[in-house]
């Protein structure tokens, strides 16, 4: 498993800003005897290799999990970098040994027959491992402000990614994509809980406007709150999904200092409103923001995931650095290769009913 973070102020921040931004990531590595079913790379044949003494011969790869959390926190140095440190720290935490059950819990993957093996999780039991560790963040989120006496918020995108499927869940207005290099396609996982989201749902503005919109920095939900509720009995809405994933995929999660890096948005916005929203000017926002094109460009032409991370976080400082940014880079090439016809994965896309994957409602 390869993975690869960026993060920072952000270029308008940095005279007196600090980064509320936290990442957090628990990668999980086991190779034995044969290596996990149909999973194989080719080295060149020697003296110490097994093997009919060909010039190559097939060595196992290893079977990976990783549990992962990005938060971006609200509210300062008092509250916000707090925030997002506890979720990371803690959902982490609680998720580590949820993707290494599940590894473990199919043996027969390396032709081993055991008796006694943990329960193998569905993707449904995985979904709500991810809720009940960032509801759990947000419960030690609330106990600290209340501590404090300092509200504290954070977003937040957690998942696990385990024999070529992420389970996630989020929170908030930070994003998870895959980019396929096999299609060059980028998809988004997940679905702003936000103003602006909102607003383009419903017709309101269209999707230029929402790179620009005035409301851009109002999110509709987020894990924490203000000082005098009660830590034990609160929850929190997480919105969750289980997608494939594929050799050829690079899973990436950014909070929204990568999306909403420009600083002129609000004349931008003006500008493309009183334009009539004429094409002129929807090119000129275009080329000021962000766009997932150019974000999956960053990583298709990266020469590595690290290449790939440094280039996103130019860009952002590049458009105006107008926020902390953060971005985790992940990528399994002994996962299954991708199909002719894959199924999509983008929360935008209806999917087809086979392809559903069941919503997990909060507990009251």
């Amino acid at each position: 498993m390869h993975y690869a973070t960026n993060y920072g102020i952000g270029e308008r921040k940095r005279p007196t800003g600090i980064n509320e931004d936290s990442i957090a990531l628990s990668a999980f590595e086991q190779g034995h005897r044969a290596g996990f079913r149909g999973q194989s790379r080719t080295v060149e044949a020697g003296a110490d290799d097994p093997g009919d003494g060909s010039d190559t011969v097939e060595l196992p790869a290893n079977r990976s999990a990783a549990a992962f959390v990005l938060a971006d926190g609200a509210g300062g140095h008092e509250a916000g970098d707090v925030a997002s440190y506890v979720a990371t720290t803690i959902i982490c935490e609680e998720l580590a040994p949820v993707a290494i059950r599940a590894a473990r819990a199919d043996p027969a993957a390396f032709g081993v027959d055991l008796d006694r093996t943990p329960h193998r999780p569905t993707p449904a039991e995985l979904r709500r491992g991810v809720e009940d560790a960032v509801v759990t963040a947000h419960r030690a989120i609330l106990a600290n402000a209340n501590e404090s006496g300092t509200g504290a918020y954070t977003t937040v995108v957690a998942g696990v990614v385990v024999d070529g499927q992420v389970h996630y869940g989020w929170v908030g207005d930070s994003r998870a994509y895959v980019v396929n290099s096999a299609r060059e396609t980028i998809e988004r996982l997940t679905k702003d809980h936000a103003v602006v989201e909102d607003l383009q749902e419903e017709g309101r503005i269209d999707d230029v406007e929402a790179h620009v919109h005035p409301r851009g920095n109002e999110i509709t939900r987020a894990l924490g709150g203000p000082p005098g509720e009660d830590p034990e009995t609160a929850t929190v809405a997480v919105d969750t999904d289980t997608v494939d994933l594929y050799a050829e995929d690079t899973l990436l999660v950014t909070s929204d200092g990568l999306v909403d890096a420009q600083t002129d948005a609000p004349d931008l916005y003006e500008e493309y409103v009183e334009s009539d929203r004429s094409d002129e000017v929807a090119e000129t926002v275009r080329e000021r923001a962000v766009t997932d094109d150019e974000i999956r460009d960053a990583v298709l032409d990266g020469a590595s995931l690290v290449d790939a991370a440094a280039t996103l976080g130019e860009m952002t400082n590049d458009r105006g650095g107008k926020d902390n940014f953060s971005v985790l880079l992940l990528a399994e090439g002994s996962f299954p290769e991708t199909p002719a016809d894959p199924p999509p994965r983008d929360v935008e896309v209806e999917r087809a009913l086979e392809d559903r994957q069941t919503k997990i409602i909060p507990r009251e």
